[in-house]
């Protein structure tokens, strides 16, 4: 199993929809995917269901907030499995691909989660506050350890840096990070990368020190798979040119940048929560949506060459 978060501390940078269309994608090829949307915006939840039904069936007991509850408040550790749903039509979708994309849903109130979070860190002396420390940060890397049943794990991160984007940082083999080709997206690449470095260094270091009950807890050193430049305008088959500039400094810092980028089409994206399809996966073929499908297909070469 293969876990990979996709994070930006900027916002609207194409996180949800590289991570719904990445994972539709790889289960056209016949994997078993599971996506958790850790997104209090609920994005990722609403590309795949409808408001509705998660108000009706999954908003109280069913979502990646509840589970964190249980930690916080019933001080219980309990397992993921009882979250995950299956998306209807998307697996209607890919029914004849011997693949699957399950999710576990995010909530609007995940927010408040990483205050909650940060007091469990307060503790009367330093053994008590190394284990708490290693119990906060790892709580989501030992809830996907325990699922058997898939190939990948896809995780949308908010954002930000808070405990939560940590959180999935530490259950993570591999980072993604979808940008814009724009001054506000690609600015922050740099300290991204810092802040990524310096948590698995002071992880892996309070590990060093753990007490025999964290003891069975792996070292970590999630890879950083690549940029992935969304919401590109093409002309002539190339990215503009003030995008290409940014494109081009981002590949200056030595970042791996992946060589697909994907075009910009919001008629086309606007459609994919509307029907719960991601667009890869959407049978009305428009030019744009084959560009669009061609695009990601061609992503996902290059994601699982990256992986071997």
């Amino acid at each position: 199993m293969i876990v990979i978060s996709s994070i930006n501390s900027k916002g609207g940078v194409g996180k949800t929809t590289l991570t719904a269309n990445l994972a539709a994608m790889l289960a056209l090829r016949g994997q078993r995917v599971l996506t958790i949307d850790l997104d209090p915006q609920s994005n990722l939840t609403f590309s795949f269901i409808s408001v509705d039904e998660w108000h009706r069936y999954y908003e109280q007991t069913r979502t990646i907030k509840s589970w964190y509850y249980d930690f916080l408040y019933r001080n219980v550790e309990s397992e993921l499995a009882p979250l995950i749903i299956s998306p209807k039509h998307v697996n209607q979708a890919i029914a004849d691909h011997h693949g699957r994309v399950d999710l576990i849903c995010s909530h609007l109130e995940l927010m408040t989660i990483d205050i909650f979070l940060a007091s469990r860190l307060k503790r009367s002396n330093a053994a008590q506050r190394l284990e708490a420390t290693l119990r906060v940060y790892s709580r989501l890397s030992q809830g996907v350890r325990q699922l058997q049943d898939y190939d990948f794990v896809l995780i949308d991160c908010p954002p930000n840096f808070s405990l939560v984007t940590q959180n999935a940082i530490v259950a993570s083999d591999y980072l993604l990070i979808p940008a814009k080709p724009d001054y506000l997206s690609t600015v922050g690449m740099d300290q991204l990368r810092t802040r990524v470095a310096n948590l698995c260094q002071n992880y892996n270091a309070h590990l060093d020190k753990a007490p025999a009950s964290m003891r069975h807890l792996p070292h970590i050193q999630p890879h950083v798979l690549g940029i992935v430049f969304m919401m590109v305008t093409f002309y002539a088959g190339q990215p503009i040119k003030a995008q290409l500039e940014y494109i081009e400094m981002v590949k200056r810092l030595g970042v791996p940048v992946f060589q697909t980028y994907i075009r910009d089409n919001k008629s086309v994206y606007a459609d994919a929560p509307r029907d719960g399809i991601p667009v890869v996966l959407q049978q009305r073929i428009r030019a744009a949506q084959q560009d669009i499908q061609a695009e990601f297909s061609q992503l996902t070469n290059e994601i699982e060459e990256a992986l071997r």
